[in-house]
């Protein structure tokens, strides 16, 4: 599966993938293949993605369209 919104919303942001593999503390290259779907998204990263875009990771994966984070409790 290619995480299609990751990449736009890195790319929102203007940043690159090295920027947001400093945000998570992971290589650059790790990110790259995130981003294209050759390897899977530990669950840590998925919910450090969503903070860091202010959404949820339903959003992340496609299961909404809604891009506003779930209210916290």
């Amino acid at each position: 599966m290619v995480y299609k919104r990751i990449r736009d919303l890195r790319e929102l942001r203007n940043l690159n993938q090295k920027q947001v593999g400093q945000i998570l503390n992971i290589a650059q290259r790790t990110y790259s293949r995130y981003e294209n779907g050759e390897s899977t998204i530990p669950l840590k990263i998925f919910i450090k993605l969503a903070e860091f875009h202010d959404t949820s990771v339903d959003y992340l994966l496609g299961r909404t369209d809604a891009i506003e984070p779930y209210p916290k409790n």
